[in-house]
C-alpha cells in the first residue's frame, strides 16, 4: 500500500491570499499547502479520499493516470469543489466514477453538481456513481474499508481505515468506538490545524495527546494552517514517531 498526501493544507491553504506572515512568505516547499487530500493504492486499486479545489492540480501532479473510486470524509467545500474534474478519468476509462459518501454527502453534491445528475445530461459532463456508505466496515472493489466516525464540532465526519493505515481529518472529538477501531494501526494521520485551540479541529497538542492515546508506530500531522508555524520548526518539536505531512509525502506500508 501506498500513500501519497495530495494536499495538506487547510480550507485557505497556505500560503493564504494576501498573508505576510513568516509560513505564507517561506520558500520552503513544505510550508505550500493544497487543500487536504490523500491518493491510496492498494492491491492494484487507485482511490482518492476528497475532492477539493485543487484536485485537478493535484492529480497532474502525482501523474495519477487511473482512478478507480472516490471516498468523501464530509461536504465541506474544501473537500468536494473538484468533483467536476473526475470526468477526465471518465473520458479515460470510458466508465462513470463510483463516489462514496454518507447520504447527506450525497445529497450535497446533487445540489453543488446539479448539471452532472440532470436528466438529460449535456455530453462531457462528470459521469458520477453515488454509493451511500454508513459507519459499517464495507469492501471496495475487493478492498476492505473500516469507517472510522469522528466529530468535527457537531458534525458528523468519517475517516477511513485500509489495512493498518488509518486516516482522519476534520476532528475534535473521536468516540470510544471510533478509539476501538483504531487499535493496532501501524500509521495514524490525524489533523492539527493549529497551536491555539479551535472549535472544530484538533489543535497541535490536542493532536498529540490523542496520538499518544491511540498509540501508532507512525503518525502524519495534516489539515494544517499557516497558524501551525513552520514546518521545520515545528517538526523538531515532536515526538520521534510524529512527522508533519507536506504535499507529495508518500508513505509505503506493507
Amino acid at each position: 500500500m501506498k500513500i501519497t498526501f495530495l494536499g495538506t493544507g487547510t480550507s485557505q491553504g497556505v500560503p493564504v491570499i494576501g498573508c505576510r506572515c513568516e509560513v505564507c512568505q517561506s520558500l520552503d516547499f513544505r510550508n505550500k499547502r493544497l487543500r487536504t487530500s490523500i491518493h491510496v493504492e492498494i492491491s492494484g486499486q487507485s482511490f482518492v479520499v476528497d475532492t477539493g479545489p485543487d484536485f485537478r492540480q493535484q492529480m497532474l501532479r502525482e501523474n495519477v493516470a487511473r482512478l478507480d473510486a472516490v471516498l468523501f470524509t464530509h461536504a465541506h467545500r474544501d473537500h468536494t469543489a473538484g468533483l467536476d474534474d473526475v470526468r477526465a478519468y471518465n473520458f479515460m476509462q470510458n466508465s462513470d466514477m463510483p463516489v462514496y459518501g454518507r447520504q447527506e454527502v450525497l445529497d450535497q453534491l446533487k445540489m453543488e453538481f446539479a448539471y452532472a445528475f440532470a436528466k438529460d445530461a449535456y455530453p462531457g459532463l462528470p459521469r458520477i456513481t453515488l454509493n451511500q456508505i454508513d459507519e459499517k466496515p464495507f469492501a471496495l472493489n475487493g478492498v476492505p474499508v473500516t469507517p472510522l466516525p469522528v466529530l468535527h464540532l457537531r458534525l458528523p465526519v468519517l475517516g477511513f481505515r485500509f489495512g493498518n493505515f488509518s486516516y482522519i481529518t476534520d476532528a475534535n472529538i473521536i468516540p470510544e468506538e471510533t478509539l476501538d477501531r483504531l487499535k493496532g494501526t501501524e500509521v495514524l494521520v490525524l489533523n492539527a490545524l493549529q497551536i491555539e485551540s479551535h472549535i472544530s479541529h484538533f489543535n497541535l497538542s490536542e493532536a498529540l495527546a490523542m496520538i499518544d492515546r491511540i498509540k501508532p508506530a507512525k503518525a502524519y500531522l495534516t489539515h494544517i494552517s499557516h497558524k501551525l508555524g513552520l514546518h521545520g520548526a515545528v517538526e523538531k518539536k515532536l515526538p520521534e514517531n510524529v512527522w508533519l505531512a507536506y504535499d507529495g509525502l508518500q508513505v509505503e506500508l506493507r
